[in-house]
């Protein structure tokens, strides 16, 4: 509610390139030699990530993409390895529901920046190439994500699936 109208009202929509990249790349798989080997890359998930406020919430999107977190320092690709390895029952269940053989990932948390912030997950949504794109799937992470209210700095996160892997090397739209 809130903070959709303050986003489309105030900010428009958020504008995002996570990496410079040739036009074209988005969806192409990259071969394993172009890609550093796990555990030597530098960036951390601050680098990577999209943040979008308003006065109630602030969402964080980070892609979960092999081809993104591949570049990312030891311990956040650790981390996020884990994560999608904690949850890839309920992500393979998710996928097979909505039709999905492959589908992009992104870990989307929403922190609470006063009391009794609520948030919809089902407003998170990407434009690419001039099309909407919702997501066909979300596997809650953290037990309050069903809940909507948080208290203040408290956070919510889930695990979103797409119809196709995330245009990490291409601008999109959250």
């Amino acid at each position: 509610g809130t903070m959709i109208r303050h986003i489309r009202g105030g900010l428009g929509l958020l504008t995002a390139v996570v990496l410079a990249a040739t036009p074209g790349a988005a969806q192409d798989p990259i071969a394993g030699g172009e890609l550093p080997p796990p555990g030597y890359g530098s960036l951390k998930q601050d680098n990577v990530s999209l943040r979008i406020s308003s006065s109630e919430i602030e969402v964080r999107f980070l892609p979960l993409d092999e081809r993104l977190i591949r570049l990312m320092a030891p311990d956040a690709y650790q981390s996020l390895h884990g994560l999608v390895d904690s949850r890839k029952g309920a992500i393979d269940s998710a996928a097979r529901l909505a039709g999905l053989t492959d589908p992009g990932l992104a870990l989307v948390t929403f922190f609470a920046l006063r009391s009794a912030a609520r948030f919809d997950p089902d407003l998170v949504n990407l434009t690419y190439r001039s099309s909407f794109v919702r997501p066909a799937g979300i596997v809650p992470y953290t037990g309050n994500f069903t809940g909507r209210q948080l208290d203040v700095r408290q956070q919510a996160s889930a695990i979103y699936l797409f119809e196709q892997p995330l245009p990490v090397f291409e601008p999109f739209q959250v």
